[in-house]
């Protein structure tokens, strides 16, 4: 893909990291979300382990610009939730709904980034976990590691690794999605009964993107160590929009709206596959690659979203401010939705009204058919998109 995204030095699809491990085995289930391993802690054969590891991404280069800027130690607070989401909502789509075991590593630019910051990110680690808790979803953070390695890392990276146990009877391999299925889209937008504030729905993939084609050239004068001096100049704080200002139709400034939390949907989904797990034939994340992700795990399938959610404000902001195509937006973000649920019609109606009492938006954004192979059709903005 010829892409802004690719000219900054980022791949939507990770073609790389798939050539990488094109090799390497796929685990007992190899279309679930994560690899399964079996169950190599107790030696079960009922039961089998996922080990994952994800992380903030840029988010904490956004983190630093918006400390610096503002004196607000808050904003690394969320990071801890950006990468304890990434983790968990990936294993959720292959069921592990907990316990979960977290380890963090953290690289840091000493001279730059203070204790305090440290503090709030591991501060904010503990507050997802006491969020789940109160939906009776355990989660533990087992240690990690802090190294000072300011010859490697910029400002700061924070990733997580996590660790779940699980009856293989409870696995979503996404072996069922088949015709017929109708999927339900979670919005990635608004606030759920468990978030704080509102939620602009970006997560934590494509803020390489967000941030240059939002924020104002003003950043790169003051700010050189937050982005790869190998970027074209073009492509560095391209957009018009200072961290403070406001977007006509959005609750929080730009800068909060580009570092919402990633919202887990882990205490609706806990109770949707407790009371719906036969029903439920795949779960998607619609992370890396955004709403084709879900191309990498059906078979002879063809994927038609004509029902997505309309983009909300930042998305829209983002795409006026770069220019980009419909296809280019789709695929670096989720653009409103972030979690898809294959499934019949009927149990999609039920998931709906569960998600709307977790105060989530949710509704069926498509359906599958068969087909000689693996197609995608968006319909959105008017046009209609291939993959």
């Amino acid at each position: 893909m010829s892409s802004n995204y690719a000219r900054r030095g980022v791949s939507a699809g990770k073609e790389d990291v798939h050539f990488a491990i094109r090799n390497l085995d796929k685990g007992l289930y190899p279309s679930a979300f994560c690899k399964i391993l079996p169950d190599l802690s107790a030696g079960d054969p009922d039961w089998c382990t996922i080990m994952h590891a994800d992380g903030a991404g840029t988010k904490s280069s956004l983190a630093y610009l918006y400390w610096r800027e503002t004196g607000d130690l808050s904003a690394w607070r969320n990071l801890a939730q950006d990468a304890l989401v990434m983790n968990l909502d990936d294993m959720l789509c292959a069921g592990a709904t907990g316990p979960f075991l977290f380890s963090n590593t953290i690289g840091r630019n000493k001279f730059l980034v203070p204790r305090e910051a440290l503090s709030e990110i591991l501060e904010g680690m503990e507050d997802v976990f006491a969020m789940l808790a109160e939906y009776g979803i355990e989660a533990v953070n087992t240690g990690g590691e802090t190294a000072d390695v300011g010859d490697v890392v910029r400002t700061i990276i924070y990733d997580a690794t996590a660790f779940a146990r699980m009856p293989r009877s409870r696995v979503v391999s996404n072996e069922g999605i088949a015709a017929g299925d109708v999927i339900v889209g979670m919005a990635s937008f608004g606030k759920a009964v468990y978030e704080k504030e509102y939620n602009s729905g970006i997560g934590s993939n494509g803020l390489t993107n967000a941030r240059h084609d939002v924020l104002s050239s003003v950043y790169a004068e003051k700010y050189p160590e937050t982005f790869d001096p190998a970027v074209s100049r073009e492509l560095v704080y391209s957009g018009k929009y200072l961290l403070t200002d406001t977007l006509p139709d959005a609750p929080l400034n730009v800068g909060k709206l580009l570092l919402s939390p990633t919202r887990t949907y882990l205490p609706l989904m806990k109770e949707v596959l407790n009371t719906h797990f036969d029903q439920i034939h795949g779960l998607i994340h619609c992370t890396g690659g955004g709403q084709t992700k879900c191309m990498k795990f059906v078979e002879k399938l063809h994927v038609i979203k004509n029902n997505l959610f309309a983009p909300p404000p930042l998305f829209r902001a983002i795409q006026e401010c770069s220019g980009a195509s419909l296809t280019e937006m789709y695929q670096v973000f989720n653009m409103g939705h972030r979690l898809e649920i294959f499934t019949d019609e009927q149990t999609a109606a039920l998931i709906i009204s569960m998600a709307e009492g977790f105060g989530i938006a949710a509704q069926i954004i498509g359906h599958c058919e068969a087909a000689p192979e693996n197609k995608l059709t968006l319909h959105a903005g008017g046009e209609v998109l291939n993959w």
